[in-house]
């Protein structure tokens, strides 16, 4: 029968205005028995669990060498999101301050848990824990620091904070921070709404994008999350979805957002049916250059119309028109006289996207 039992640790709680953190040291060799990784991943329901990034085994086998020479030293601490059946037990003692108080770290092990229920998750140190789980050591210790996470989205929102100056994937970030709560760098928080629509068009039924979008949790996608990205953002923040956000505080009437980008997509998916099925190095419709340069040509012909109005602008003709002077798989673009190249000349660049889209326009029908 498996054994229960409560691993009780030396711990300082230390107040951060209305938080409080635990930091101890813990023998890394034992951090598994009660704390697990939380790797992203979506159910078949499209919701987003978890947060870290996989294990790079190359990276744990050099801490893992390092770990097993003279006089290794790990100074930087392991960090912890706990849920509440962890507690601290002060000690009677008082403290010289009264924003840090000593005393104990409880911790409850079920030896049974599997490793969803374990009652800690890494938030920070997940190489470093698995290096030493592996290393040929009896035990190791390390400095540890804790809190009490409320919510999967706070523990969501500590990791990208405590990631915020090492260079975490994009794409993980991408898709945690529609379901993260609390304050963001600015640099994420902007990113927040079209991380939203950019998640939603790759796991709705009825997006052309479905599943074409590669991020973590959608590995077999082609389109580049950065290339939709960037042509929500400009569409956001200058173009035709501008008319569904509040500029005072940058949220937005998603569903309407939606529905936009998806009828007019369609539309593209549609027309060039056999060039939105194939990766980028065999077309350039779903490289970054034609999704961004087609983001600004929707921005043209749909600006300042609801979705009740897309399908009535013969949207599809306007877009069908552009067939005659596009090179998506084979053939050339045809700029002017002294510009001419191949169908895979253009590049994903702010040059090439310029010229991709002044072309375009350019291109397009009369407005009548």
């Amino acid at each position: 029968m498996a054994d229960r039992y409560l691993l009780r640790l030396p711990a300082l709680e230390i107040k951060q205005g209305s938080r409080k953190i635990f930091a101890f040291g813990v023998d890394g060799k034992r951090l598994h028995e009660f704390a697990t990784v939380s790797r992203v991943h979506r159910d078949a329901g499209e919701a987003l669990h978890g947060y870290q990034r996989p294990e790079v085994l190359s990276h744990i086998r050099a801490i893992r060498r390092y770990l097993e020479s003279p006089d290794a030293l790990l100074p930087n601490a392991i960090v912890l999101a706990f849920d509440s059946r962890v507690r601290f037990e002060a000690a009677r003692r008082r403290s010289a301050v009264d924003y840090a108080i000593a005393g104990e770290l409880i911790i409850p092990i079920d030896e049974a848990d599997d490793d969803a229920d374990k009652p800690a998750w890494l938030v920070d140190g997940q190489q470093r824990t698995a290096a030493i789980r592996d290393a040929d050591l009896d035990e190791f210790p390390v400095a540890a620091v804790g809190f009490i996470a409320s919510t999967e989205a706070d523990q969501r929102s500590q990791f990208i904070l405590v990631n915020n100056t090492k260079p975490l994937p994009k794409g993980l970030i991408h898709e945690l921070l529609p379901e993260t709560t609390g304050e963001l760098p600015a640099r994420y928080a902007r990113r927040r709404l079209p991380a939203e629509l950019m998640v939603r068009l790759n796991s709705d039924e009825d997006s052309p994008f479905q599943s074409r979008i590669a991020t973590p949790t959608s590995p077999d996608g082609y389109i580049k999350d950065n290339s939709v990205l960037r042509m929500i953002e400009n569409s956001l923040y200058e173009g035709a979805l501008y008319q569904y956000r509040d500029p005072g505080d940058g949220s937005g009437r998603v569903e309407e957002m939606l529905l936009h980008l998806k009828i007019y997509w369609s539309v593209v998916a549609n027309i060039w049916a056999e060039a939105w099925d194939l990766p980028p190095r065999k077309s350039r419709l779903t490289h970054g250059v034609g999704i961004q340069s087609l983001g600004y040509v929707m921005d043209s012909l749909t600006d300042g119309l609801p979705p009740s109005r897309l399908t009535g602008t013969r949207l599809s003709k306007k877009v069908g028109a552009l067939t005659n002077v596009t090179a998506w798989t084979s053939g050339s673009w045809a700029f002017d006289p002294a510009d001419t190249r191949r169908w895979n000349g253009l590049q994903n660049t702010p040059n090439d996207v310029r010229l991709l889209t002044n072309f375009l326009l350019t291109a397009l029908p009369a407005r009548r």
